[in-house]
């Protein structure tokens, strides 16, 4: 059913506490498959001896070689993107492959829903602090809590956890390899998938995961992500949230609309096109 794709850097707590969760709470057959950059915290001894699916690299080849790397040997038709600073939580691909077997479709890009233990201006993440490191993890208050901790189902998935079919992965290409090591990376791929006709992109919000936020991004030189997607797809990044994906909105239908002719669409593409310029 599921092939689980985890990139890892160095992380391997976080990554045991991952792999634990997702093994108690998740109900249907799943496979797991990682990428391991560098490995020199264990990482790489660890899973060898585990005998997990793995590929390595002796360097940080950042998310977008990583996850195209590890869903070649995806077995399972729908790939799912899940990082090592992530745990899954009861229900969570239940909850997930409900509304995929309601869409009666491949052409989807379906996220669940993160619980973060600080707000970091996401409207499609649930605030609740139950700990920032494995250590301090509150696993039993967080299920306990579990029930009140929901939010109605938004458009816009982007994010990890994020489901797609492997048909339509290896339609649009998987990740671009131009937007190494990652940022933006996620909304260049939901760009394709829109690009590609692909018009249903839900965040399921009854499928939780827990984040931990450990920003391993912060270890690494960043690309210029935003300006990269201004330059290849001619819109801003906000403009491609607000009025293509409109990212945190209830979800009314699955399906979401076109853009609508409104003033403020007008405004943010005219702001897109002189920003190109720049």
């Amino acid at each position: 059913m599921w092939s689980v794709l985890i990139p890892t850097w160095n992380n391997l707590a976080l990554l045991k506490q991952c792999l634990s969760y997702l093994e108690k709470y998740t109900r249907f057959p799943y496979e797991v498959i990682l990428h391991i950059n560098e490995g020199r915290d264990g990482t790489l001894e660890w899973v060898q001896e585990q005998g997990i699916a793995h590929t390595h690299s002796t360097e940080n080849i950042g998310i977008c070689q990583a996850i195209n790397q590890i869903a070649e040997l995806a077995n399972y038709p729908y790939l799912v993107y899940l990082n090592d600073d992530m745990v899954c939580l009861p229900q969570w691909d239940v909850e997930l492959q409900n509304r995929i077997q309601s869409l009666n479709t491949e052409a989807f890009m379906i996220s669940g829903t993160m619980i973060e233990p600080v707000a970091s201006g996401n409207a499609c993440a649930i605030v609740a602090d139950y700990g920032r490191d494995p250590e301090s993890f509150r696993a039993q208050d967080l299920i306990r809590d579990l029930p009140q901790l929901v939010i109605p189902d938004w458009y816009g998935a982007t994010w990890p956890p994020t489901v797609v079919h492997r048909n339509w992965w290896k339609k649009v290409g998987g990740y671009s390899l131009e937007f190494s090591p990652g940022m933006s990376s996620d909304n260049d791929f939901s760009m394709k998938m829109w690009q590609a006709g692909c018009r249903i992109f839900l965040g399921v919000g009854t499928a939780r995961v827990y984040h931990f936020m450990s920003r391993s991004t912060g270890k690494v030189k960043k690309n210029d992500g935003r300006r990269q997607f201004l330059k290849k797809w001619g819109v801003t990044q906000s403009t491609f949230d607000r009025h293509f994906l409109r990212r945190g909105l209830p979800a009314i239908t699955p399906r979401l609309p076109e853009p609508s002719p409104s003033p403020r669409y007008f405004l943010d593409r005219a702001r897109s096109w002189l920003k190109s310029l720049g």
